[in-house]
This record gives C-alpha cells, sequence and structure tokens, in this order.
C-alpha cells in the first residue's frame, strides 16, 4: 500500500530526487564527505600528538567534535543551483512572480523545499555517523540523557539556520542578486558556529562578541553539548538562547516576507 503525500508535500522532494537521479553528484558527494572526515580527524590527532588537553578539551573531544561538525555541513549542502531554483536565479530570470501566483503561499513553498533539503541532508550525516562511530573515529554520548539533549540542541540549531539562510534570500528582492552576500555569510557562518574550529580556541573577545548572533546557536551549542563542554546543568539556558533565536528570526522574516511581496517584479528572461 503506497502513501500518498498532499501536493503541497510533494515540494518537499523536488532536491533530494534531483540529486537521487543524478548518480554522478551523489558520488562526488560522498568522496567529498569522505576526504573531508579523515583530513579533519587526522588534522585534530596530529596536533593533540604531543599533549593529552588543549583549551580544557582532550584529543578524542577534539576529533569527535571536528568530524560531527563537517558532518553536520552536510544537512544544508544541496545543489539548488544547478535546479535553477534558488531565489536568486528567480529573481535574475524574473520566474519569482509564479511563486505568488500558485496555490501554494511561496512561504510555504520555501519551507517545504528547506524541510526537505534538510531531511535528505540529515540521512547523509546520520549514515556518516554511524560509520564513524563504529569505526571509532568518533566517541559516543556520554548518556542517554546527553544524547537527548544533543538531538532536541540539533533540531533548535537547524530551526535557526533555516531562518539565516531565508533571510540572505530575502535580500535578494531588495539587491537582486545576493552571491557576495552568500559567500560572506558561508564563512561567517562556518567561523562563528566553530565549523572551522572550536569556539573556545578563539580569543575571549571573539567569544563574547559570538553570543551576540546566531551563528553559535546553530553548530557550536549542540556540539559541545554532546562532547560534554557543555556540561547537563547549563544545557537548559543554552537551548533557551537557540529557542529564542528561532521565535526572533520567525517573526523577523515573517516582516520581511510581507514587505517582498510589494517588491516583486518580473525582470530578465
Amino acid at each position: 500500500m503506497s502513501i500518498t503525500l498532499p501536493r503541497g508535500w510533494r515540494t518537499a522532494r523536488v532536491t533530494p530526487l534531483g540529486e537521487l537521479h543524478t548518480p554522478p553528484r551523489m558520488t562526488a558527494a560522498l568522496l567529498r564527505l569522505t576526504v573531508q572526515v579523515v583530513l579533519v580527524a587526522s588534522l585534530w590527532r596530529g596536533l593533540y600528538a604531543s599533549t593529552g588537553s588543549t583549551a580544557g578539551m582532550s584529543r578524542d573531544q577534539a576529533v569527535t567534535y571536528a568530524v560531527l561538525a563537517v558532518l553536520a555541513t552536510r544537512i544544508r549542502e544541496l545543489d539548488q543551483y544547478s535546479g535553477r531554483d534558488t531565489v536568486q536565479q528567480h529573481m535574475h530570470f524574473g520566474t519569482i512572480v509564479y511563486w505568488y501566483l500558485r496555490p501554494l503561499p511561496p512561504q510555504r513553498y520555501y519551507a517545504l523545499r528547506a524541510l526537505g533539503e534538510q531531511l535528505y541532508g540529515f540521512a547523509w550525516a546520520s549514515a556518516g555517523y554511524a560509520i564513524c562511530l563504529a569505526a571509532g573515529v568518533v566517541q559516543p554520548p556520554k548518556s542517554a540523557a546527553v544524547a537527548g539533549v544533543f538531538a532536541l540542541s540539533v533540531l533548535l540549531g537547524q530551526w535557526v539556520l533555516y531562518y539565516i539562510m531565508l533571510v540572505i534570500d530575502q535580500l535578494c528582492f531588495w539587491t537582486l542578486r545576493n552571491g557576495a552576500a552568500i559567500m560572506i555569510l558561508v564563512f561567517a557562518q562556518n567561523l562563528l558556529s566553530g565549523v572551522y574550529a572550536p569556539l573556545w580556541f578563539f580569543p575571549d573577545w571573539f567569544i563574547t562578541l559570538s553570543r551576540f548572533l546566531p551563528f553559535q546557536a546553530t553548530l557550536s551549542v549542540p556540539l559541545s553539548l554532546y562532547v560534554g563542554r557543555i556540561p547537563l546543568s547549563d544545557a537548559g539556558p543554552e537551548l533557551a538562547v537557540q529557542a529564542a533565536w528561532v521565535v526572533a528570526l520567525a517573526l523577523f522574516t515573517r516582516l520581511l516576507w510581507r514587505r517582498a511581496a510589494r517588491r516583486v517584479i518580473s525582470q530578465g528572461g
């Protein structure tokens, strides 16, 4: 017995199906992810070769954090550009107007596309995590409570990341092109969220600055909870901050959607 999704929810399948029907892209993604994990694990093991602890973190914690950071970036690392379905492309070719002519509101269409992409990316990250855990590359959570809090924090972090990406896409309604903004965002997101290196390796002023921005809530908080850098006793306030960012960004992007609808134009082809 097959399950038929409502028409609106079928939108979530668009990008994953595009990936699944393009084996070369999946092969390239697998090779890139494998190389990244191997290199990152080797790098951090080499950095800890002559010391047992740095910045209050052991070698196993550092390697686990770094590998999980690589896997987490895969959750939103899908190619919309080749399918010509980015907001930037729609604004350039004038096809953004069709988002407002469909029975499905543009807000819901965008959200469903992002949901499908995140679920597909989560499947990649989960498979990679299972393999790395079985191979001993990453350490398991210290307890079931840590695993549960980590899972909740990951959910909130991906929610925050969704809204950050949405804000950048919404800028196209005022700038038409946001290529430079995306490049800046990706760098800021990776740096301030702890993808390149855990934040506690940075100076105090940098850590203080990052606390006033939403990037830390996307990745650094979940991974810090997983490796034990943030103890369970401090998990409540951290989760509350993540939830606060979700609410604040949700309200902000809702306002931008309303104003963006007034600026819809048809330009180019």
